[in-house]
Formats: structure tokens, C-alpha cells, sequence
């Protein structure tokens, strides 16, 4: 039998993130963004070992609550802001070699800030590397957004400009059309995936013969700043694409056509607290916003309505204030929704439901859709196909009213 190369995935992860405070741990899309770069790893048929390197034991502990190992913590010199990978992976090969008696035949590196990779990025990576024996490198690149041949160096002085690059065979390739000039490409975190020898030996990250594998650009990300948070989280959400899930399923899309939308009430209608007063009697919050947001959808031709546990007037009385049918005091949810789109015969495929705790999981598992308000529970939102970026009682039902008028699928 050929003996499994031995490919290890390193993901770098220090502390210290100043653009985005914690980043790292920072729930993206449900999970912590370092929970992605972690499933790429242990989720690829070559990878056969996953570590983060990291200075932080909070890190590291998140990094072994999704099954990546994290046998060392890396000195505090290499987590500066000025932290060059090269030493990083240096630590990391010599500890393990010393430690362990342990050298890979083949490193990957998954950098947390590229959570958004093709299914199969990590393999194919690998495999081009195994195969092109002379090869130090294989590093993810994409079609450049911006041409190197329309760029310009300019003089500071005189304000002169001089053209960057040229081209041999077209004397003025900034005037040229895009489609003659070669093309060219920009690198993305992605993947790399590197012979040992060039790290130790040729102390380089990428060696001397470097081979580009060509990316979708559609997964381009680089999460460096909020704006980039806010852009990366939408493309999980709505871009299409099948990439590396540390949900280990595929979140579904909204359904084409939408028969019924349900809320949950204690979380999503209402933010989730509750007022007593000496007589026993309970008021809770709500958003104006989210009642508009109901009527606009309502007027569009969609039915909605309130599904809820809890036995309060309020519930009744603030769905008939919003225009929809509830359904309160209910002690098996699910199985009134089951029954209640059995009755209407409603394709449980075109129905949404809105929750934020736990007794709203098995009602996600009934109907086409699952949402959870931008504060639901850990396990709620890792359940859902979409996580709104309001809260409930503040918004959350009107984002969704708002998206749902936005794509026309009623």
C-alpha cells in the first residue's frame, strides 16, 4: 500500500486584531469566523491533522470546541501587529518536530480572514502540489479586479506619470484594449499549500516555483475591516455559492415562492423581557417598525402569522394590533405547525418561521425556511438558513418583511 502523504493545516490566529477587535472568535454567519477556516481543514480528504496556531487561550480553547488541535500556545514576539507568517510556521514545524517527532510532508495554510472557500479548495490545492513534484507552492489566486498594465508611477515632484508595467509587442498597453493584454492575477487567503522545505530550508512561505490554482472570484473575501464583515456575511447569505460549512449541511435558500410566514412572539415580536407589576400582571416591548414592515407584506399577498408557547392575553392582543392570526398558549409547536399546514395543505417548502430560543428548533425542521433574530441562541442561529442583523423587538421582524418585499417571492 502507498503510504497517505502527511498534510498538515496550520490556521494563524493571534489575539491582538485592531481593525476588528476579536475577530478571530467574532460570531460570522453563526459560528466564529476561525470555525471556518477550521472546517476546511478537517472536512478536506487530504488533510490528515488541524491545528491553530495561536498566543491565546481563549482562541485556542474556541479552536477545540470545533475539533482543531491546539498543542502549543505561539510566543507573544510572533502575535505583533508586524508578525511575518514565515516565523510563525517556522515555531509551529520546529515545536511539533521537537515535541512530537512530527514532520508533514505537505503545510496548508488557512488564514481565518478568508472563511468563504469552494468545497473543494483544500484538496485541490494538496493534489496539484503532490503532483507537480518540482513545485514548491500552490497558492489560491483569482483574475485580477484591477489591470497592473493601466497603472502608473508617478512622480511626486513634477507630477509626472510613467506607465508601471510593459508589454513587449504593444508599445502603449495602458491604452490598449483589456482583452489583449495578458492576464494577470491577484492572490487570495484562501489557501496555500507549501513544501516544509521551503519553510525551514529555503526560509520562505512560498519557495522558488510557485503555481497559482484559479479561484471562483465570487468567493473573494478578505476580512480586514467592519464594512468587510458586513459584505462577507451577505454573500454566505444570499451570494449562491456551496462552500465550507462548519454547519456541515447546506443552508437552504429562501424558497422561490412563500405561502405563509410564522413568527415565534417572546424574542422576535417582543425583545424578549417582560414587566410584572404587583398584581401580577405583564406587559412587554415591542416595535412599531415591525408592524408596518407587517402590513407592507400583508398588502403584497402574504399570509402571516404568531405561533407561541406562552398563554398571556398580550400575544393575542398584539397580533390582532398587527394585522395576523396567533396561535398562543400552544405546548407542542411543532407539532401544531405540522398539523396546521396538513390541514391548509400548505408545501411546508414555502413556509418561513422566525425564532430566537430553543423551543423554536424543531419548527425549523418543518418548514422550507428557518430565520433567527440577530440575538437568538448559539443553537438557534447555527440552525438557521438566515440570521437577521436586528434583534428581536427591534427591527428583526421588519428585516425580514423588508427582504422578503425586496425579492418579490410572494
Amino acid at each position: 500500500m502507498v503510504k497517505k502523504p502527511e498534510v498538515l493545516a496550520i490556521i494563524p490566529a493571534r489575539g491582538g486584531s485592531k481593525g476588528i477587535p476579536r475577530k478571530n472568535i467574532r460570531e460570522f454567519a453563526g459560528y466564529p469566523l476561525i470555525a471556518y477556516s477550521i472546517a476546511a481543514g478537517l472536512q478536506a480528504e487530504t488533510v490528515t491533522r488541524t491545528i491553530v496556531s495561536t498566543d491565546d487561550e481563549e482562541i485556542a480553547a474556541v479552536a477545540r470546541q470545533f475539533g482543531a488541535e491546539t498543542p502549543f500556545l505561539r510566543p507573544a514576539d510572533l502575535a505583533s501587529d508586524q508578525a511575518l507568517d514565515l516565523p510563525v510556521f517556522q515555531h509551529a514545524l520546529h515545536w511539533l518536530h521537537e515535541h512530537e517527532n512530527y514532520s508533514p510532508d505537505v503545510v496548508v495554510q488557512l488564514r481565518p480572514t478568508s472563511p468563504v472557500r469552494p468545497v473543494d479548495c483544500v484538496d485541490r490545492a494538496v493534489e496539484m502540489l503532490l503532483a507537480n513534484p518540482d513545485a514548491d507552492c500552490v497558492r489560491g489566486v483569482v483574475p485580477a479586479g484591477q489591470n497592473p498594465y493601466k497603472m502608473w508611477r508617478r512622480d511626486e515632484n513634477s507630477g509626472q506619470i510613467s506607465p508601471l508595467l510593459h508589454v513587449p509587442g504593444i508599445p502603449e498597453p495602458f491604452n490598449a484594449p483589456r482583452q489583449i493584454l495578458p492576464p494577470v492575477y491577484w492572490q487570495t487567503g484562501h489557501i496555500d499549500a507549501i513544501r516544509p522545505e521551503a519553510i525551514l530550508k529555503k526560509n520562505s512561505m512560498t519557495g522558488d516555483r510557485i503555481l497559482g490554482m484559479v479561484i471562483d472570484p465570487q468567493y473573494t473575501i478578505d476580512i480586514d475591516t467592519p464594512k468587510d464583515w458586513g459584505r462577507s456575511e451577505w454573500l454566505v447569505w444570499h451570494g449562491g455559492l456551496s462552500y465550507v460549512d462548519p454547519a456541515k449541511r447546506a443552508r437552504r435558500p429562501l424558497p422561490a415562492k412563500i405561502d405563509l410566514m410564522v413568527f415565534d412572539f417572546d424574542g422576535v415580536i417582543t425583545d424578549n423581557r417582560v414587566w410584572v407589576d404587583e398584581n401580577g400582571f405583564e406587559r412587554v416591548a415591542a416595535n412599531r417598525s415591525d408592524s408596518l414592515g407587517v402590513r407592507l407584506l400583508s398588502e403584497a399577498g402574504l399570509e402571516m402569522m404568531v405561533l407561541s408557547m406562552e398563554v398571556n392575553k398580550v400575544v393575542a392582543a398584539r397580533a390582532k394590533k398587527m394585522g395576523i392570526a396567533a396561535l398562543h398558549g400552544i405546548k407542542d409547536k411543532a407539532t401544531t405547525l405540522r398539523n396546521l399546514l396538513d390541514e391548509r395543505q400548505i408545501p411546508s417548502e414555502n413556509v418561513i418561521y422566525v425564532g430566537n430560543d430553543t423551543n423554536d428548533l424543531e419548527c425549523f425542521k418543518v418548514v422550507g425556511y428557518a430565520v433567527a433574530v440577530g440575538d437568538a441562541q448559539p443553537e438557534v442561529k447555527r440552525a438557521a438558513d438566515l440570521i437577521l442583523t436586528n434583534d428581536g423587538g427591534h427591527g428583526a421582524v421588519r428585516e425580514i418583511c423588508d427582504l422578503i418585499l425586496q425579492t418579490g417571492r410572494l
